[in-house]
């Protein structure tokens, strides 16, 4: 907003000076008929600079400039942990200072059918670009827009709410597994009624995308998205809420014949591969990626201030690796070329609670996550021996923090994760709940 005012009193102190000089030169004309025949046949290069470098600056109006900086510091229980807290902690680190996010995006707009989106992240690791998308709005039917670049994966709630908002420091650990990066590269047609219409409560997005999450083209396959979403209100909007569904359906090339599933046709669960007919018949296919999630909001307004419920749902197929550090827990950004390909159903979600007060600028959050990457074996029956492993066990997590908010560009979070691990005493380094739990204190600015 301060930009576009700047912009503003620039261009009108610009159109007065070229109206002052304007009239300068008919004063002089009216004294010196002959310099005044010299002028009109001379070109006023001096008024159109004027005007062109006018016409420039109103055209920065379709140009709008926004960003945040999230500094932080963290304390870990132990050195060296595994963390979805902004990535590992470094061998012998048990704190640090952490640059989370510094974002600058830009959005040029020069009619209301078409903008396009840039976004870049700035961090002590290096810059990274966050988005970049041309979005067209059809002229004919104001409902229907095509985005098309890398831009956030159109599934759930979490994954498209900004960083900048969200109250916990992090996504659920379901959504950094399955959702590394939030964005990946493709196109999606979005469906909604403008905000006049009594259908803009209902909004449908869906898209084909390369299934890499930003990382270049490494097969043919795409992979689907869709979500269906409403988001309604009362009469006097102290209550409103939000209801959405989400399919994603896509494939993971696998470069040898070896496909492992969990066998459960016994008393204890074992991953076994499936027979192969012919030499080379899976090789070179896709293995099966296939999620379905729901998701809930609820906003409720009362003299205390507004309280915010929200919660998500997700099961499904996840195509992975076997025992490798974070296997079967990272989304792969490309084909299964090291080792067998392990296929494991899983599921998880999250909910959470935030308390505004109306008196005092401070907000009060909670948050339990889930996250179980292979619903089909618990406990002991986690062994090396059956093939399993880390890529296995289960986690959740309790979290709860404290926010402040300074005014509205500048806040303070403080945040403590505790994060339970399931156990087993048949696999090493599992037998006990891993020390891993994270106290964040952030500070937010942004314009």
């Amino acid at each position: 907003m301060r930009l576009k005012l700047k912009v503003t009193f620039a261009a009108i102190g610009l159109c007065l000076l070229a109206q002052h000089m304007v009239n300068a030169q008919e004063v002089s004309v009216a004294k010196d008929s002959l310099k005044a025949t010299e002028q009109i046949d001379e070109p006023d290069t001096l008024v159109s600079a004027i005007q062109k470098l006018q016409s420039d600056i109103l055209s920065l109006h379709n140009l709008k400039i926004s960003g945040y900086v999230q500094a932080q510091y963290q304390i870990a229980d132990t050195a060296g942990i595994n963390s979805f807290d902004g990535g590992n902690f470094g061998l012998n680190i048990d704190n640090r200072f952490q640059i989370r996010r510094a974002r600058l995006k830009f959005v040029y707009s020069a009619n209301p059918y078409a903008k396009y989106q840039l976004q870049v992240d700035f961090r002590e690791t290096g810059v990274t670009v966050r988005d970049a998308f041309a979005q067209f709005t059809a002229p004919f039917a104001d409902a229907l827009s095509l985005t098309a670049g890398m831009f956030d994966r159109p599934f759930g709630y979490a994954i498209s709410y900004s960083s900048n908002l969200r109250e916990a420091p992090e996504r659920a650990r379901i959504f950094q597994t399955l959702f590394p990066n939030e964005r990946d590269l493709g196109a999606k047609m979005t469906i909604q009624g403008s905000k006049t219409s009594t259908w803009n409560f209902l909004k449908i997005d869906f898209g084909f995308f390369s299934g890499n999450n930003i990382n270049p083209e490494t097969d043919s396959k795409k992979d689907f998205i869709g979500h269906i979403g409403i988001n309604k209100a009362n009469k006097n909007e102290s209550f409103k809420y939000g209801f959405g569904v989400s399919y994603y359906n896509g494939g993971v090339l696998q470069t040898n014949d070896n496909i492992l599933s969990v066998d459960k046709s016994s008393n204890v669960p074992v991953f076994v591969a499936k027979a192969i007919p012919v030499v080379g018949a899976y090789k070179n296919k896709y293995a099966s990626r296939e999620y379905v999630g729901g998701d809930a909001e609820f906003t409720i307004s009362s003299p205390v201030g507004f309280t915010t419920f929200n919660g998500e749902y997700l099961t499904g197929n996840q195509p992975g690796f076997s025992s490798a550090t974070n296997a079967g827990n990272v989304s792969p950004s490309g084909p299964i070329t090291v080792g067998d390909t392990y296929n494991r159903k899983f599921n998880g979600g999250y909910v959470s609670l935030v308390q505004d007060f109306s008196k005092a600028p401070i907000s009060l959050v909670a948050r339990y996550d889930l996250y179980d990457p292979n619903k089909n074996v618990n406990g002991n029956d986690i062994k090396a021996a059956n093939k399993f492993s880390g890529a296995d066990i289960k986690y959740t997590t309790v979290g709860f923090g404290l926010l402040y908010k300074f005014d509205a560009n500048v806040k303070l979070t403080g945040y403590y994760d505790l994060v339970k691990n399931e156990t087993s005493a048949n696999l090493p380094g599992f037998t006990k709940d891993l020390k891993d739990n994270v106290i964040t204190l952030r500070l937010q600015y942004k314009f």
